[in-house]
């Protein structure tokens, strides 16, 4: 063989191999499909003995060591069950305390975002026999009592008692429910929306007694909205007439339901109505029994919601007595609610009475025994309280408020970081908090999830790595989120990040899209890998590839920095937050590399109502926008969480008149405008009433409309035509 040719031959293998992969283009509809998703470890339920844990995948449920992640047992698997029932599937599983008996979930069927009916069965762990939880038609949020020998549950609006070791002999506790009247057990459209729950009753420590919520919203207004054939799913019943779909929902202002608690004896059969001295317009978020079977704890708030009161309420005797008042400037948010954690003896609560969200330790009297944690940082995540060490898990953002970490907490206060890596971590404690499952991310990791000892935070096993989406994301060499800070004109200093077009050049000029949500304590700006639009920044690094920079930015009453910088814009949503947006294209104008002239915005639900609030402000710097499924007057959202940052219209009259259809005439740039007509949340009156306005003021605009959709807009196609349209107006109007 002629040398020379061989060399040659080898050269060009070496150049070539040298030459960097070419990028991959990215596909919208690929992307929109999940072609990107990444992967992770479901349905994790720490397990009693402190050693495992349990997990799913739609067909078994499995047992695996906290150590190792091996397998150590089958708890469920629907090939192998006993009876005369079985299931292909299922979506879902409730370990009872004890964790003889499995309460699997099938055929489920949302109704709200929280909410749904199921077909419920109960398994028996041990014979692996399988029968219905009840044969009266679907089930909603079920539940064990503390011995696992009951389930309580919804139907219809009332509350039922099934007794596993009476046959599974089905009782109805209350009789009084009815659609848009009364609703015993869960909570109504604005309270489960608002204060994020679906079950409102608890069995106490010792099974003898229930307690639940009951909301009368009878005296509520009520709203429609129309139902069509459509498809996907089709609604034959309206083919050829439309039809609607007509529930309770309070506007700011509105009535509200009444609400009361009651207790059920199971022995005697007796109901009682507890004397809860609550505000007649007032809010009970939660019920929880303690450790103590004869001390029911009420959460109540007043309708200002700046004052949160718990009551240790007698479910025999029915007489409460107030144990802690919690009172805040301004407002108290949710985290209160979603994060009250009891355990022998006492309960830990969350409250930004310090200007920074912390956790506090009381006494089940109500006594305040000491600050868990404390500092000027924001605790994110409250993961629990060993009564045994006096050591408390939690996450927070104390690195800076794009990153969350995960810390433990001696009793005498010194803190311990036990995450290992800089980004977003989230985790799953073992019962008896010798092991945790951390789930991390970065903006360029993929999550990575791991088992680890939790006195040292030292991995043990790693579970998933997403290596075959790190790999992908690699070999596309796709443009990588970059965080950058500035100061806006009024001096104040706001975080974001960035995505720039692959071949980037500072030479060139580039059209921006700007992304935001902006609503009070929410934050986008995080160091993870789900930041921006479809999981790892997909939509961002697509349109990247399209020629645009891509940037975000949290602006005032964000969340991350504690109550002074979020609850700037209490009374007045949408006038700060729209001067910040506005700020940001202003600063990105003067970058070398931004063409000022063709700056875009869009946003959803409160970033649709930011898009339209930033184009309308008056300064004229966004070329386009699209507002999806916007609030466009907050007179016509709901009253828990517009009066939790406005008060009522009645109060607050010109904070309400600051809004888009009051600023039509003001509108720069092109608009589009998307919603579903099925938007029980964020109701098309909003784009209804702001085409109108918009009308009126001669403006000239384009609205999409997606027929049975709700306030997430997907189902068939509709997620990807929606994208798709998203990114046509920018293309149209921004080059």
């Amino acid at each position: 063989m002629n040398t020379r040719i061989l060399s040659g031959f080898i050269v060009l293998a070496v150049m070539f191999t040298a030459l960097p992969a070419r990028a991959e283009k990215l596909s919208l509809d690929e992307i929109s499909r999940g072609a990107f998703a990444a992967k992770g470890v479901h349905g994790v339920r720490p397990l009693m003995d402190g050693e495992r844990y349990a997990q799913m995948d739609g067909k078994q449920i499995t047992a695996h060591s906290f150590r190792t992640g091996e397998q150590t047992d089958v708890l469920f698997d629907v090939a192998s069950t006993k009876g005369d029932h079985r299931i292909e599937r299922f979506t879902d599983y409730i370990l009872s305390p004890d964790e003889k008996t499995i309460l699997i979930q099938t055929e489920r069927q949302p109704i709200y975002r929280h909410s749904a009916t199921a077909v419920y069965y109960i398994y028996n762990v041990r014979n692996r026999t399988l029968e219905p939880l009840s044969d009266g038609g679907p089930q909603e949020v079920p539940a064990f009592s503390k011995d696992g020998t009951m389930v309580a549950f919804v139907r219809d609006n009332n509350l039922f008692l099934v007794k596993l070791l009476f046959g599974n002999s089905e009782l109805q506790v209350t009789k009084d429910g009815a659609f848009n009247k009364v609703i015993n057990g869960k909570p109504d459209w604005v309270n489960e929306e608002e204060f994020s729950f679906a079950r409102a009753f608890d069995f106490n420590a010792d099974g003898s007694m229930l307690a639940w919520i009951r909301y009368d919203e009878t005296a509520v207004p009520q709203f429609s909205f129309p139902l069509y054939k459509g498809g996907f799913p089709s609604r034959d019943e309206f083919a050829e007439y439309p039809g609607q779909y007509t529930y309770k929902y309070p506007i700011a202002g509105a009535q509200n339901s009444t609400v009361s608690v009651h207790s059920y004896d199971i022995k005697s059969h007796r109901i009682q109505q507890m004397k809860l001295p609550l505000d007649a317009d007032g809010y009970v978020p939660r019920i929880q029994f303690t450790s103590d079977p004869e001390k029911l704890l009420i959460l109540t708030q007043n309708r200002h919601q700046d004052r949160l009161d718990i009551y240790a309420a007698n479910p025999r005797s029915t007489e409460c007595k107030l144990i802690v008042r919690d009172q805040v400037e301004k407002y108290i948010t949710e985290e209160p609610y979603k994060n009250l954690h009891l355990f022998d003896g006492g309960f830990v609560l969350m409250s930004e009475r310090s200007g920074f969200n912390h956790l506090y330790l009381y006494d089940l009297n109500g006594t305040l025994k000491r600050p868990l944690t404390s500092g000027q940082f924001v605790v994110t995540s409250f993961y629990g309280y060993d009564s045994k060490t006096g050591e408390t898990y939690f996450a927070s953002d104390e690195q800076g408020p794009q990153y969350r970490a995960v810390y433990r907490a001696d009793a005498k206060g010194k803190v311990t970081s036990l995450s290992q890596q800089r980004g977003t971590n989230n985790a799953v404690f073992s019962k008896n908090f010798k092991y945790f499952m951390n789930t991390y991310s970065s903006v360029t990791t993929p999550p990575v999830t791991t088992l680890c000892d939790a006195k040292s935070g030292k991995p043990l096993k790693t579970l998933e790595a997403n290596e075959g989406l790190k790999t992908k994301v690699e070999a596309a060499q796709l443009p990588v989120p970059e965080f950058f800070s500035f100061k806006t004109g009024e001096g104040v200093q706001l975080n974001g990040y960035m995505v720039k077009p692959t071949d980037f050049s500072e030479s060139k000029r580039y059209p921006v899209v700007m992304y935001q949500y902006s609503g009070p304590g929410s934050q986008q700006v995080l160091d993870q890998w789900n930041v921006g639009n479809m999981g790892g920044c997909m939509l961002e690094r697509y349109l990247a590839q399209q020629g645009f920079i891509c940037v975000c930015v949290d602006g005032r009453g964000t969340g991350g920095r504690g109550a002074a910088f979020e609850k700037q814009t209490y009374l007045s949503l949408g006038v700060l937050e729209a001067k910040d947006q506005v700020e940001t294209a202003l600063y990105l104008g003067s970058l070398p590399y931004v063409d000022k002239q063709h700056i875009g915005i869009w946003g959803w639900s409160y970033g649709g109502f930011m898009t339209l609030m930033s184009m309308t402000e008056g300064r004229g710097v966004f070329a386009a926008g699209v507002a999806v499924a916007p609030v466009t007057n907050y007179r016509f959202y709901d009253s828990v969480y517009t009066e939790r940052y406005m008060r009522t219209p009645k109060e607050n009259a010109k904070g309400y008149d600051e809004n888009p259809m009051s600023r039509a005439a003001q509108l720069h740039g092109a608009l589009l405008l998307c919603h579903g007509t099925a938007d029980d949340n964020v109701h098309y009156r909003n784009t209804a009433e702001l085409t109108e306005a918009l009308v009126q003021a001669d403006k000239p605009f384009m609205q999409l409309i997606y027929p049975n959709r709700n306030h997430s807009i997907y189902g068939g196609n509709t997620r990807l035509h929606l994208y798709r349209s998203l990114v046509r107006w920018f293309e149209e109007h921004l080059k």
